[in-house]
C-alpha cells in the first residue's frame, strides 16, 4: 500500500479545497496522512478520522519569521517525514513547500509541492523575498514535479532562478462542481453584495468597506455581507460599520452556500499574491456574478463584462465604479452573468482535473519502483 503525506497550514488548505483529492486516494487504497497545525477551521482530528486519514499535528505560526519557530517547524517536519516513512510528500503553501520540500529533499523522498501562490515573502522585496527565494530554490530542485496554480508564477520562480525539472499549471485546485450547483438567482429588490475571505487588508477589506459606505448612502437597496475569519484586528472597524448598518459580519461560516444562495453579487478586491482564488471559483459555480482585482490568481476566473467585472487592486473608486455598473443591470443581466461564469468554470476549473494530474502523477511514481 503506498503511503502518501499531505503537508499544509490548515484543515482548510488540506480539505476544505483538496477533500475530493483525499477521497480518491482513498479509493485507491493508498494511506493517507495529513500533518497540519489545529487551528479556527475546525478540529483536525475528527475531520481527518472521518475521511479516513491519520491526523498528526504540526504547530506552525502562518504568519511569523522567528529563527528559531522556523527551525524548530522544519526539525518538526524531518521528524513526521521519518516517522511517517511515505512513499510521496504533497505540500501547500509557503512554508510547507520550502521547509517540507527541504526535509524531504535531505531524506530523499519523492516531492510534489503545489505553489498555492507566492505569498508575501516573494512579493515583498528585500532581505524577506531573498531568504523565501533561496529556501524554494533548494526545496523545489530535485521535486518530482512543481504544481503551480497560474502562469504568472510559474514565470515568477522562472524569471528569479527557482530552478525545477518539470512543472504542471493546474486550474487552481478546481471546483467540485456537484457541491457548488447552480442557485436560483435571488428574486428580491434587495441587492446583496458579499465579501468572502479571510478579513485581512491584502484581501480587500479596506476597499470593501468603503465602497459599502459610499454605495449604501446611494442605494437604499443594497446590503454588504462578510464572511470570514479575522486574521487581522479589524474587529473593532467591522463592529463600528455594522452598527452604523453599512455592513452585516458572519464570522467564519461553516456552510458559504447558505450565503452565496441570498448573494446577488461575490465582491474580492483582493491585492493578495493568490494561486487561483477558491472563493471566486465557488462563487461562479454557483451562478454568481463576481468582482475582483485584475491580478494573477483573480483574472483568470472572470471575463470581465461577461462573468463579473475586474478592478484595479487597491482602488476603491474603480470598485464603487464596477458595483455602480453592476446595480445599474436587470436582473435578468445579472443572472445571464452568473450563468456565464458556470459555463466558464464547467469548462475551464473542475477539480477532476486536478484530481487526475495527481494521480498521474502519483501512478508514475508507482511504475518507477
Amino acid at each position: 500500500m503506498k503511503k502518501i503525506l499531505i503537508l499544509g497550514n490548515s484543515s482548510l488548505v488540506v480539505f476544505g479545497f483538496r477533500g475530493e483529492l483525499i477521497e480518491e486516494f482513498i479509493l485507491n487504497n493508498y494511506e493517507v496522512v495529513v500533518a497540519f497545525p489545529n487551528g479556527p477551521f475546525g478540529d483536525g482530528e475528527k475531520i481527518s478520522r472521518d475521511y479516513g486519514c491519520t491526523f498528526i499535528e504540526v504547530p506552525m505560526n502562518r504568519h511569523g519569521m522567528n529563527p528559531i519557530e522556523e527551525i524548530k517547524l522544519f526539525r518538526l517536519y524531518i521528524k513526521t517525514i521519518k516517522k511517517v516513512m511515505p512513499d510521496v510528500v504533497l505540500a501547500y503553501t509557503v512554508k510547507c513547500d520550502t521547509y517540507g520540500g527541504i526535509a524531504c529533499r535531505l531524506l530523499n523522498v519523492p516531492f510534489l509541492p503545489n505553489i498555492t501562490g507566492l505569498g508575501k515573502g516573494l512579493v515583498s522585496g528585500g532581505i524577506t523575498k531573498w531568504m523565501t527565494t533561496n529556501l524554494y530554490r533548494i526545496s523545489v530542485k530535485n521535486a518530482e514535479c512543481v504544481f503551480f496554480q497560474n502562469e504568472e508564477d510559474k514565470n515568477f520562480f522562472l524569471e528569479n532562478g527557482i530552478k525545477f525539472s518539470r512543472s504542471i499549471v493546474l486550474p487552481g485546485s478546481g471546483v467540485n462542481l456537484e457541491k457548488f450547483h447552480i442557485l436560483p438567482y435571488p428574486d428580491s429588490e434587495k441587492i446583496i453584495f458579499t465579501y468572502i475571505a479571510r478579513v485581512m487588508k491584502a484581501k480587500g477589506i479596506e476597499q470593501f468597506l468603503e465602497a459599502a459606505r459610499t454605495i449604501k448612502q446611494r442605494h437604499v437597496n443594497t446590503e454588504f455581507h462578510i464572511c470570514g475569519y479575522c486574521e487581522e484586528d479589524y474587529k473593532d472597524t467591522i463592529k463600528r460599520e455594522e452598527s452604523a448598518g453599512t455592513v452585516i459580519y458572519h464570522g467564519l461560516v461553516e456552510n458559504v452556500l447558505d450565503y452565496e444562495r441570498n448573494s446577488n453579487c461575490i465582491v474580492l478586491p483582493t491585492f493578495h499574491p493568490e494561486g487561483i482564488s477558491n472563493v471566486l471559483l465557488e462563487a461562479a459555480a454557483c451562478g454568481r456574478p463576481i468582482i475582483t482585482t485584475n491580478r494573477p490568481g483573480c483574472r483568470e476566473t472572470v471575463d470581465d463584462g461577461i462573468t463579473g467585472f475586474l478592478v484595479r487592486e487597491r482602488d476603491s473608486g474603480d470598485l464603487i465604479e464596477k458595483m455602480e455598473e453592476f446595480l445599474s443591470l436587470s436582473r435578468e443581466q445579472q443572472c445571464r452573468m452568473g450563468l456565464a461564469g458556470r459555463k466558464k468554470v464547467e469548462s475551464q476549473f473542475d477539480r477532476k482535473i486536478v484530481v487526475k494530474a495527481y494521480l498521474n502523477e502519483i501512478n508514475n511514481l508507482r511504475g518507477e519502483q
